[in-house]
Parts: C-alpha cells; sequence; structure tokens
C-alpha cells in the first residue's frame, strides 16, 4: 500500500469546481422557489382579483419575480460557491502547512506496463512514379 500526503491544494482549482457545484445546487433549488412563486403566487392573486381585493395583472408580476428567482439563484450560489471554495482552499493550505495534509493509504497496483509494438519495415514507395 502506498501511503501519500496532500500538502497543498490549488486554490483556483479547488474555487472552480465549488462554483460549478454550487452552481448546480443553485439551479436545482432556484427552479424549485421560481415554480413555487409561479403557481402559488398567480393562484393567490387570481383569487384576489375575483374577489376585487388584487390587481389583474398580479398573476404576470409572479411569473417574472419566479423566472428572476430562477436566473438569480444559480448565479448567487455559483459566485458563493467559488469565494466559499477559495477560503477554504486557502485555509486548508495554511492549516496543512502546520499540521501537515491529509494522509491518504492507496491500494492497488500500477497498471500493467506492455511493450511498445515492435518497429515496423517500410518497403518503398507503392506508387512507383512514371
Amino acid at each position: 500500500m502506498a501511503q501519500m500526503t496532500i500538502r497543498r491544494v490549488g486554490v483556483l482549482s479547488i474555487a472552480k469546481i465549488e462554483g460549478f457545484l454550487m452552481f448546480i445546487v443553485g439551479l436545482i433549488i432556484g427552479v424549485i422557489y421560481g415554480l413555487s412563486v409561479m403557481i402559488f403566487g398567480a393562484v393567490i392573486m387570481s383569487a384576489l382579483a375575483q374577489r376585487g381585493e388584487g390587481q389583474v395583472l398580479g398573476g404576470v408580476s409572479t411569473i417574472v419575480v419566479g423566472i428572476l428567482i430562477m436566473i438569480a439563484f444559480p448565479i448567487l450560489y455559483g459566485v458563493l460557491g467559488f469565494i466559499g471554495g477559495a477560503i477554504g482552499a486557502l485555509i486548508y493550505n495554511i492549516a496543512a502547512g502546520v499540521v501537515g495534509g491529509i494522509e491518504l493509504e492507496l491500494e492497488g497496483g500500477a497498471p500493467p506496463q506492455y511493450a511498445p509494438p515492435p518497429a515496423q519495415q517500410w518497403s518503398g514507395n507503392p506508387y512507383p512514379a512514371r
């Protein structure tokens, strides 16, 4: 078994991965919240409009707000994930310098080494000049 230690991580690399992962999470949450706002807001506004208490165009504004939520959440989550990933990687690098890093124990052999193919003997030009 080979033992390895992670002493440093790439700050930008970790930040990009964390930003992308949080963008995906924000996309999922944004779609759920956006659809909820659109559906429930339109239902509430139409009920209020039937009673004469709300604006008739209130349902349209909830659709716009729902779409804005679907756009804003992934962007916000992605940016905050990028910043959080960068800060976390910096803190890890500092802590690894003090404590020594994370030790990993790896098992398994190296992939098998195959012999290179034999050298090919090239015959002359198969299309002789005329």
